[in-house]
C-alpha cells in the first residue's frame, strides 16, 4: 500500500473507487489485494473471477488507475502537511481541509500560499516591511489610507513615497487574493461554465492547405467544446497558424471578488481595493486559471483520442485470421516495382520476387505471367495487396490476373500501416537478413491476412494507422494504454508457445521481453515444448511468472491434452475429477461424447461437489468442449474480392460493401475498394442519435453503405449507412 494510505484509511478509499466506477467496495478490495500480491490484470480477469465477480480487463485497469491516483493524492497530502508544518503555519483547520481534499488540484490550491515562490512583487514588498499596511487595507481600512501609508515611508527600505507604500501593499494583497483556494476554485468553475475558447489567425502563410481555416476566427463555449477540436486548436497553435485564448466572464468574477473582499472599507480605500482586485485577477489569477483550464481540456481530449485509438487498435488486432491459406503478398509501388512474397499456411516464406505492372515501366503482360506461374506453382488461394502507393493500380492488375486463371483465387486489400516500420526494424532484419526492406513488407502484408495479431505485435502500436491526433497527446499515456490493449488482445486469444515469436510472447501476462527471448532460445536449442511443465526450466521464469503466464501458453499435440486449453494447471486436478465424474479422460476433450456429457451437467451442483467456483467451472467446461478455440473465429471474416471498382464508377445511391478502416470522433472511414476511403459522418451512421461512432461501428467491420456524394477533384467520397428511401 502507499505510504500515505494507512490501514484505517483503506476502507474509505476502496469505497471511493467503488462509487466512482460503480463496483462494490469488496470487489475493489479484492482487486487491490490481488494486484499488490503481484498478479497481472489478464491473470486476474481470467483466473480469479470468483474474487472479482467476473470483472473484465478494462474494469480491472480502471480500479488500478483510480487506486494509483489515490495513492499519489494521499502521498502528496502527507508531503504538503509536512512542508507547511515545517514552516510552523499548519493549523487544525488547514490540516482538516487537506485531509478531506479529493483532488490533487484542491491540495495544490491549499498549498499555494505556503509554496516557496520566486521573488515576486509581493515578496519584495514584504521585504520592505509593507505587510502590516496590506493587512490594514484588507481588514480595517476605512479612511485616510495615505495617512497610514505615510508612516511606512523609509529611505533605508526604498519606500520613498506614499504611492510606493500603497503600491507595495496592493501587490501583497493581490498575491493573497490569488492564493485564496476557495476563490480560485469558484473562479475556475465559473470560467469553465461561462468562458469561451477563442482562436484568431496568427500566420495564414503557415497553413497553405487551409487545414486550420475554420479556426482563423472561431470561438466556442469551454463547457461544450468537443475533444477533437481542442486537439486541432492545440496543433494549430503549435504550428504557429492560430493563437488561442480563454475569454472569461470578467464582470461576474470581479463582482464576486468585490463582495468577498470589500466589506467595511470606505472612501479612498474602496477604490484602492477595487484596483487591487482587478490587478489580482488580470495579472495573477486569470493567466493561471487559463493555463489550468487549457490543461484540463487537453487532458480530457487526450484521454478521448487515446480511447479512440485503443478501441480501433483492439478491433484491428482481433480481426479474424484466415487460417490454412497459402497467400501471395503484394507490396505495391511505381518506380521500384511491386514486391511479391509467397507464404505457406503456417506463415513460412517460400518465395520473393518483383514485378513492374505499374508506371513508369508498365510491364503488364510480363508481370501477369510471373503471378500466374506463382499461383500455379504454390497453389495460391489468396492475394493480399497493401493499401499504400499504387495500391489501386495493383488491384486492377490483380483483378485482371484472377479473371484469366482457372483456379479459384480471391484478393483483399490489407491495411499496410506500419509494414514499412517493421520492415526496417532490427526484428525484421533478424527474421529476414537476406531480404530487402520492401520484400519484408510483402511478407508482413501476407502474414497479416493469416494471423493479424501475431504480425501486428511486431510493430509499434502507434504506427498501425488507426488513431486520431496520436502525435498530439501524452506519449507515455498513449504507450501505456496501447500496451495494455495489445496485452489484453494477446492473452484473450492465447499463444502457441511452439510457434510464437518473441514479439508475441512478450505480451503474455507476466512475461518480459528477456524471458520471452529465453523461451524462444530454449525452444531453438532443445526442440518443441511437449508440456507446460517444461517451461519451469526456462531461465528467469520463476514460480510467480509461471503462475501468471502459463494459462495463456498453449502446447498443441503435447503429452498432456489439457495443455492445449485455457485451463490453468492449478485447476488440472479438479478438471480430471470432473472428467472422471462424466466417464471421460483428457484424451476425450473436444469429442462429441465429452461435449454431450458436459452439456447435461448442472453447473451449480457440480461446482459444489468439486468445491470450485461456478465461473471457473464454466470456463473449464467451455475449454473442454472447444479446446484451442480462437475467440476471433466468431467474428465476421474480411471482405474478399475478385473484381475492382474505380472512383469514376461511383454514383449517388449506389449500394456497396466496405471495410471500416478507421473510426474517429466525427464518423468512420470505410474502404469501398476505390482509391480513396469514404467518410460516413456520425449523422449518417444510423437513424438514432449517436454520441460516439464506436457505439455503431468498429475497425475491421464489414458494412453496407450507400454513396452520398463524390468529389473527384478533391478525391472525397461521402457515404451513408442510412438506406435511401
Amino acid at each position: 500500500m502507499a505510504l500515505g494510505i494507512t490501514a484505517e484509511k483503506q476502507p474509505e478509499l476502496f469505497n471511493r473507487v467503488g462509487r466512482k466506477l460503480n463496483i462494490s467496495e469488496e470487489r475493489v478490495r479484492q482487486v487491490i489485494t490481488l494486484l499488490d500480491d503481484g498478479n497481472t490484470v489478464p491473470f486476474i480477469a481470467r483466473y480469479r473471477k470468483e474474487l472479482t465477480g467476473g470483472l473484465d480487463e478494462v474494469e480491472l485497469r480502471g480500479i488500478q488507475e483510480s487506486w494509483t491516483y489515490l495513492q499519489n493524492l494521499e502521498n502528496r497530502k502527507e508531503e504538503v502537511i509536512r512542508l507547511i508544518e515545517e514552516q510552523g503555519k499548519l493549523t487544525d483547520e488547514l490540516k482538516g481541509k487537506l485531509v478531506k481534499a479529493t483532488k490533487l488540484q484542491e491540495v495544490e490550491d491549499l498549498y499555494r500560499p505556503y509554496k516557496q515562490k520566486k521573488r515576486t512583487r509581493a515578496t519584495i514588498a514584504k521585504e520592505k516591511g509593507l505587510e502590516p499596511l496590506a493587512e490594514w487595507l484588507l481588514n480595517e481600512g476605512k479612511e485616510n489610507p495615505e495617512e497610514i501609508a505615510s508612516t511606512f515611508i523609509s529611505e533605508e527600505k526604498e519606500v520613498s513615497t506614499i504611492e510606493d507604500a500603497l503600491q507595495g501593499a496592493k501587490d501583497i494583497i493581490a498575491e493573497w487574493i490569488s492564493d485564496d483556494a476557495e476563490a480560485r476554485k469558484w473562479i475556475r468553475a465559473k470560467t469553465f461554465q461561462h468562458g469561451t475558447l477563442q482562436t484568431k489567425v496568427k500566420s495564414e502563410e503557415d497553413d497553405p492547405k487551409k487545414i486550420f481555416e475554420m479556426y482563423y476566427d472561431y470561438q466556442e463555449g469551454i463547457a461544450k467544446i468537443v475533444p477533437h477540436r481542442v486537439l486541432a486548436i492545440n496543433r494549430g497553435e503549435k504550428e504557429g497558424v492560430v493563437k488561442a485564448s480563454v475569454v472569461t466572464p470578467f464582470d461576474t468574477i470581479y463582482e464576486y471578488l468585490r463582495k468577498k473582499l470589500i466589506r467595511e472599507q470606505q472612501g479612498d480605500c474602496v477604490s484602492i481595493m477595487e484596483e487591487t482586485i482587478e490587478d489580482a485577477y488580470k495579472r495573477l489569477i486569470q493567466p493561471s486559471v487559463e493555463r489550468e483550464i487549457r490543461k484540463e481540456l487537453t487532458e480530457v481530449a487526450e484521454d478521448q483520442a487515446i480511447h479512440i485509438f485503443s478501441e480501433n487498435l483492439k478491433h484491428l488486432l482481433l480481426q479474424p485470421p484466415l487460417k490454412g491459406k497459402r497467400v501471395l503478398g503484394l507490396d505495391p509501388a511505381y518506380r521500384t516495382g511491386c514486391k511479391l512474397a509467397v507464404v505457406d499456411d503456417t506463415g513460412k516464406m517460400l518465395h520473393v520476387s518483383v514485378i513492374y505492372p505499374t508506371p513508369p515501366r508498365s510491364e503488364v503482360e510480363k508481370s501477369k505471367e510471373i503471378v500466374k506461374k506463382l499461383i500455379s506453382e504454390f497453389d495460391i488461394e489468396m492475394i493480399a495487396i497493401g493499401n499504400g502507393t499504387a495500391s489501386r493500380e495493383s488491384e486492377q492488375f490483380v483483378a485482371e490476373v484472377i479473371n484469366e486463371v482457372e483456379s479459384e483465387v480471391v484478393y483483399l486489400i490489407v491495411n499496410e500501416a506500419g509494414a514499412s516500420v517493421y520492415s526496417a526494424s532490427d526484428l525484421a532484419r533478424e527474421e529476414f537478413p537476406s531480404l530487402q526492406v520492401e520484400e519484408r513488407s510483402a511478407v508482413s502484408i501476407a502474414r497479416r491476412v493469416q494471423d493479424p495479431l501475431a504480425e501486428l505485435v511486431k510493430i509499434d502500436p502507434k504506427s498501425v494507422g488507426v488513431g486520431q491526433y496520436q502525435h498530439d497527446v501524452s506519449q507515455k499515456k498513449l504507450n501505456d494504454q496501447l500496451t495494455f490493449v495489445v496485452e489484453t488482445a494477446v492473452n484473450q486469444v492465447g499463444v502457441n508457445v511452439n510457434t510464437a515469436s518473441v514479439s508475441l510472447l512478450q505480451y503474455v501476462a507476466g512475461l518480459s521481453k528477456s524471458v520471452a527471448s529465453n523461451i524462444v532460445k530454449k525452444r531453438d536449442e532443445e526442440g518443441k515444448f511437449t508440456s507446460r511443465v517444461q517451461l519451469k526450466k526456462v531461465p528467469r521464469l520463476g514460480a510467480k511468472t509461471y503462475e501468471q503466464c502459463i494459462g495463456f501458453l498453449r502446447i498443441m499435440e503435447g503429452k498432456q491434452p489439457l495443455d492445449q486449453t485455457e485451463i490453468h494447471p492449478e485447476s488440472y486436478n479438479v478438471t480430471k475429477a470432473l472428467l472422471v465424474q462424466i466417464g471421460c479422460d483428457p484424451k476425450d476433450i473436444g469429442s462429441d461424447k465429452l461435449v454431450q456429457a458436459l452439456s447435461s451437467l448442472s453447473v451449480k451442483v457440480t461446482a459444489q461437489t468439486l468445491e470450485i467456483g461456478e465461473p471457473t467451472l464454466k470456463d473449464i467446461i467451455k475449454s473442454l468442449q472447444k479446446p484451442g478455440r480462437d475467440p476471433r473465429d466468431d467474428l465476421a471474416k474480411p471482405l474478399l474480392k475478385t473484381d475492382v471498382l474505380k472512383m469514376e464508377d461511383l454514383e449517388k445511391g449506389m449500394e456497396l460493401e466496405g471495410t471500416v478502416r478507421n473510426v474517429v470522433d466525427f464518423g468512420a472511414f470505410v474502404d469501398i475498394g476505390v482509391k480513396q476511403d469514404g467518410l460516413v459522418h456520425i449523422s449518417k451512421l444510423t437513424n438514432r442519435f449517436v454520441k460516439n461512432p464506436m457505439d455503431v461501428v468498429h475497425v475491421g467491420q464489414v458494412v453496407t453503405v450507400w454513396v452520398d456524394s463524390v468529389d473527384l477533384q478533391r478525391e472525397r467520397i461521402a457515404l451513408t449507412m442510412l438506406q435511401p428511401s
